[in-house]
């Protein structure tokens, strides 16, 4: 998951212009990853804290953007799975942080409902600063259906001077109820020009930042989880019709299953008449039945049924390898 992103992008910026210009008590910024949510629901955090504030945004040199910056702003309560806090930097707090040192148990990839009711709870208080309070939660899809009711009441009739932003890459993982209390904002995709120019200016060649967008189906913030795979991308459909494993040898389950997706997506597009989306069309083999395809397609959705716990990483990933090869291969 990339949640942050080194520079604002501009359609970060313009959404964000747009979105302070309205009334709301609570956003839902929702779209597939990589679009910027969570960088836009900080945005306006800061936007609503700020002690001078702009059209545009935060003023960025207040002590309230300070107290962000440092992740201690006393009205700003994050909510987020323990491990994307640890990702992030987000202090945790002191029971938490105790707990996970003392191996009690392991960092939660879900929002815990202990953490909801602490936020409920801090909702109810007055500011510390004057200027209201904020409740971020990111990302919203990784509520549990009892942590989702711990914030229904709050959400329905908030207390005055406080705002929630929910932001996802998963929107219908959300419980409905929750989903009816906020304004929806569906994320802007930014066109290719942007979002290469955007890329190149992270220090990326421009050659590179082509490879690693398409990798990533065009979204500018995952595209950044490519930087050390852009090398071998266009060579992975020749690899996968060769029985090629040794090329994602460094790869994890999760990584290989998602570019064995990828490739198959693309395949199946070809075979259809449509353009390729995440591979150059000269990359790709000219074999492959529509029977062998989907076949594979399926053997792959299965398998993320277990792709975060393989029963032996090795041996899953030559049989997805394998399963590609056969498919590519079909002619009949």
């Amino acid at each position: 998951m990339n949640v942050a992103a080194p520079a604002v992008a501009p359609w970060i910026a313009g959404q964000t212009k747009t979105l302070l210009a309205q009334r709301g008590h609570a956003w839902l910024l929702a779209g597939p990853s990589g679009l910027g949510q969570y960088d836009v629901a900080m945005a306006l955090v800061r936007a609503w804290l700020c002690e001078q504030p702009t059209a545009q945004g935060a003023c960025g040199h207040c002590a309230s953007c300070h107290s962000i910056d440092v992740h201690a702003h006393a009205d700003l309560c994050v909510l987020m799975p323990e491990t994307v806090m640890l990702e992030i930097g987000w202090p945790l707090s002191e029971k938490a942080q105790d707990d996970i040192d003392s191996k009690k148990r392991k960092a939660s990839k879900e929002i815990r409902v202990e953490a909801m009711r602490e936020a409920v709870e801090f909702s109810q208080r007055t500011s510390a600063r004057g200027r209201g309070k904020a409740v971020l939660v990111f990302p919203a899809e990784r509520m549990n259906v009892y942590t989702a009711n711990a914030l229904l009441k709050t959400l329905e009739e908030p207390p005055g001077d406080v705002k929630f932003v929910l932001a996802t890459d998963a929107a219908h993982q959300l419980l409905p109820t929750i989903r009816s209390r906020c304004l929806a904002h569906a994320m802007i995709w930014p066109n290719d020009a942007a979002a290469l120019n955007w890329l190149q200016g992270q220090g990326i060649a421009q050659n590179k930042a082509r490879v690693m967008l398409r990798a990533a189906g065009g979204r500018p913030q995952d595209a950044l989880q490519y930087t050390d795979l852009c090398e071998v991308w266009p060579h992975l459909p020749r690899a996968v019709q060769e029985g090629n494993v040794t090329l994602f040898k460094d790869w994890s389950p999760a990584q290989t299953l998602n570019a064995l997706h990828k490739l198959c997506h693309d395949m199946l597009a070809q075979r259809a008449g449509a353009a390729p989306r995440f591979f150059e069309a000269n990359d790709l083999p000219k074999t492959g039945t529509w029977h062998s395809l989907t076949q594979w397609s399926g053997a792959l959705a299965n398998a993320m049924r277990t792709v975060e716990h393989p029963f032996n990483a090795g041996l899953m990933l030559e049989a997805l390898v394998s399963q590609g090869q056969l498919a590519l291969n079909s002619r009949a």
